[in-house]
């Protein structure tokens, strides 16, 4: 189809061309000349506002303000830091009255050799005071054939007594002697067993002689803590504990005890904690989970997000103007939670960026 145009112009000064169809305007003039000055000027604008990295990428600065706003920044403090430890725990132990004999308590005990070794060790106590009333009896025999030796001796020494009276009384002095040294012995052999028992109860969590003093009604909950947590808790820190025999229960207790051994093998130490049990629900041998803040003491910490890790160094921003940031190299420690302790780099009442840290971490490091 062969289509004629003729050249005119239109009354607002644009030069088109008309078919003898239709009309086409097109903008030959004014649309390349406008296009090239708004590149131009969006060019130098972008330039201008980008963000300039100097001091091999530990300064920052962001000039466009829309730009630097978003990168959201918190103020740095120090305070008492307390994380929050879990351990699996297991009701070791329940203390009940005695059905046959009143006033005395029954300790039930999950781990049948610590029930047998609680036993001996009641006989040994029980033997000990047997034994010393015997050691007692002995001494006091012992006494009263020195007393005949020397009542002897003297009645020979004036002509009153003879030498072999003198002589059987010494005899009944050494028999009475050899008698109390087997009495002290038998005592001895008692008391070494039970420094062994004890050794037994205190590696699984329990002190002797809290055990004798045992009200019914109290429940013994053991836990491993890892050795080293262990300077970070004390008897008396509160713990809360959860069972799945009670779902969404919460038992509030606290630390009795902590033992006195670490175990070898896993470097744990076991943690006994005491909860009432006056309704008797919590049975030996239940499983339970117990959860205690453990203070790490007087920190600062930062956002973990606030933290990078570049060729096993760590970093943070520092915001130092509305515009600048400053790569700061800090010396981190332990996370808790969501949040990490800082050792060194930082002052408190700095601020430093928590939200766009992996911009400025490309920003920093060219990546």
């Amino acid at each position: 189809m062969n289509i004629q145009m003729k050249k005119g112009t239109s009354p607002a000064g644009t030069l088109y061309y008309k078919s003898s169809n239709s009309l086409y305007l097109v903008l030959l003039l004014l649309l390349p000349a406008a296009w090239s000055c708004k590149h131009k000027e969006t060019a130098a604008n972008v330039k201008n506002n980008a963000p300039v990295v100097t001091e091999n990428g530990n300064h920052i600065e962001i000039p466009d303000p829309k730009v630097a706003a978003f990168f959201k920044t918190e103020t740095v403090g120090s305070g008492n830091v307390t994380a929050d430890m879990n351990a699996p725990a297991k009701v070791a132990a329940a203390v009940v009255a005695s059905s046959e004999n009143s006033g005395s308590n029954v300790i039930l005990f999950d781990n049948p050799e610590l029930a047998s070794t609680y036993s001996q060790l009641t006989q040994n106590i029980n033997n000990i005071t047997q034994k010393k009333n015997i050691v007692a009896q002995k001494a006091a025999v012992v006494k009263q054939k020195q007393i005949e030796v020397q009542r002897y001796e003297d009645l020979a020494a004036h002509g009153a007594g003879t030498g072999k009276d003198v002589s059987d009384a010494k005899t009944d002095l050494l028999l009475a002697e050899s008698d109390l040294k087997l009495a002290q012995s038998d005592v001895n052999t008692e008391q070494a067993g039970i420094m062994e028992h004890e050794a037994v109860l205190k590696s699984g969590g329990f002190n002797p002689s809290a055990l004798s003093r045992a009200g019914a009604g109290n429940v013994y909950i053991t836990c491993d803590v890892p050795e080293n947590q262990i300077s970070k808790i004390k008897a008396g820190t509160a713990c809360t504990l959860s069972f799945p025999s009670f779902p969404g229960e919460q038992i509030k207790g606290s630390i009795d005890n902590i033992a006195d051994v670490i175990d070898n093998s896993t470097r744990m130490v076991k943690v006994r904690i005491t909860v009432p049990n006056k309704d008797n629900r919590i049975k030996a041998g239940m499983f339970a989970m117990v959860g205690f803040g453990v203070s790490e003491g007087n920190n600062m910490t930062v956002p973990a997000a606030s933290l990078i890790t570049v060729q096993g160094k760590n970093y943070v921003f520092v915001k130092k103007s509305d515009a600048v940031f400053e790569r700061r190299a800090v010396m981190a420690g332990q996370q808790l939670g969501d949040r990490v302790i800082i050792y060194s780099g930082l002052q408190p009442g700095e601020s430093v960026a928590t939200s766009g840290v992996m911009q400025l971490k490309g920003l920093s490091f060219g990546y």
